[in-house]
């Protein structure tokens, strides 16, 4: 697996990547009816650093990305979002992309990285985060309205680099 910058021609590709988990609306903030055109360009937003995972044969198999949390004071913590294709999943993408975002938020001078909105029913993201030290340093008590399970808590996570 390669993980590198996304390219402007990788934009359908994205899409069929960052689509079902925006669809399913289980695990983003985000309007579940977005269009193409606008999950590409929140994605790859102005502030935003965009990565993609490929597989061996090339194909996108997962994305991220990482931007400050904050401005002015705060912009010395990084914030990230991932996503790997649903028909990827248990290939150690996941893993492999947050391992990246440490080292380059490492290497891009950021002292920490914060999650903002980890959704307590997405407990394999959780397992992840917190297996490679991330912290849980607060709860927002049902926060996260999740299509099946109705509202439910969302996790603050945080890890010094």
């Amino acid at each position: 697996m390669i993980i590198r910058p996304f390219r402007e021609t990788d934009g359908d590709a994205l899409w069929r990547v960052i689509e079902p988990a925006i669809r399913a609306g289980e695990t983003y903030a985000l309007p579940r009816d977005m269009t193409r055109a606008a999950a590409v360009d929140y994605w790859c937003g102005r502030s935003h650093e965009t990565f993609v995972a490929e597989d061996g044969d090339g194909g996108i198999v997962g994305t991220y990305y990482m931007r400050p949390n904050q401005k002015g004071g705060g912009a010395h913590v990084a914030n990230c979002g991932y996503v790997t294709r649903p028909d990827a999943g248990g290939r150690g993408i996941a893993r492999a992309m947050g391992e990246h975002s440490l080292n380059h938020a490492k290497a891009r001078g950021f002292h920490a990285i914060q999650f903002n909105c980890v959704v307590s029913t997405n407990t394999r993201a959780v397992a992840l985060w917190q297996r490679l030290e991330f912290q849980i340093v607060g709860t927002l008590p049902g926060a996260f309205e999740h299509p099946r399970h109705g509202f439910v808590d969302a996790y603050i996570m945080y890890r010094h680099l």
